[in-house]
């Protein structure tokens, strides 16, 4: 049975079955503060594919947020530029731009996320360039399951070319 998250540290707690004793979940180490639902397994565990789901959405809003923070906001508009850098090629770009600045476990996310079967990609994207940017999806999913938010605000800066 799941409580309410504690007060203090926000994390949910789960009823061991005895009156008076507690056990973390096994969520209960998961710290995205974004999040009303905690993943059933800790972010290395999950698959690549369910990741890159995950950090598809991540990557789509914050470039969204992005262009609504620049001076031209008709929906036409900020929908041409929003496709413009969440297609396969803008995100192999961008992927390439951020390779130099990455940890070893974020090469590591990006290698398990480039090497997973995640289906045939669109007929309008090349293979390869889609496979890079299911492995750039899977790094900002499990940054975000994480709950590393500066860390995707710096490399998602950096993707965006906003730090030159």
């Amino acid at each position: 049975m799941m409580e309410h998250p504690n007060e203090n540290n926000q994390e949910p707690i789960e009823k061991a079955g005895r009156i008076g004793e507690e056990k973390a979940s096994p969520a209960a180490s998961f710290a995205n503060p974004l999040a009303i639902h905690a993943p059933g397994k800790k972010s290395g565990l999950i698959n690549p594919v369910v990741l890159a789901y995950m950090g598809d959405a991540v990557f789509e809003l914050l470039v969204r947020q992005y262009l609504i923070s620049l001076p031209n906001n008709k929906s036409h508009h900020l929908h041409q530029e929003a496709t413009k850098r969440v297609s396969a090629k803008a995100q192999r770009l961008q992927l390439e731009r951020l390779q130099p600045l990455l940890t070893e476990e974020e090469a590591d996310m990006v290698r398990r996320g480039r090497n997973t079967k995640s289906g045939a990609p669109p007929k309008n994207a090349d293979p390869a360039d889609y496979r890079q940017a299911t492995a750039l999806e899977c790094l900002f999913g499990y940054l975000y399951f994480e709950g590393r938010m500066e860390r995707i605000g710096e490399l998602m800066r950096v993707a965006l070319g906003e730090d030159e």
